[in-house]
């Protein structure tokens, strides 16, 4: 019975220094990227077709250059680039002269070093529909 029991230790160290080093193996190869490099600089998000959509980054440093994977969404604010980041405030109130709502942007993150506006400003059409916050119920009350 005790040498059951201590084959069993035995073989559970083995588990154990096994997980431990397959564990270091994977730590020391995310931090290998085949680069000493460290001041990058990143060009902006080519979409492969289009202009949105799975495209390519280059990016540059001292002698060395690569190309990343990236992503372009669909619905991004064109103006402002893909890779600037902006943290909005409500519509303003509709004006009649223009017929136009308004509302600015304040930068909250560049990616990639990215040259970003501070601040930005869109605008969008006013809608015509005029919308109800309550819609009448019918059919379920007592007249």
């Amino acid at each position: 019975m005790q040498v059951r029991g201590l084959l069993l230790l035995l073989l559970a160290l083995i588990l154990l220094a096994a997980t431990a080093e397959a564990g270091k193996n994977k730590k020391e190869k995310v931090k290998k990227d085949g680069s000493e490099c460290e001041d990058w600089r990143w060009g902006p998000c080519v979409p492969n077709s289009k202009d949105c959509g799975l495209g390519y980054r280059e990016g540059a440093c001292k002698d060395e250059s690569k190309k990343l994977k990236c992503k372009i969404p669909c619905n991004w604010k064109k103006k402002f680039g893909a890779d600037c980041k902006y943290k909005f405030e409500s519509w303003g109130a509709c004006s009649a002269q223009t017929g136009v709502k308004t509302r600015s942007g304040i930068l909250k993150k560049a990616l990639y070093n990215a040259q970003c506006e501070e601040i930005v400003y869109v605008t969008k059409p006013c809608s015509s529909k005029i919308k109800s916050k309550s819609k009448a119920k019918k059919g379920k009350g007592k007249d």
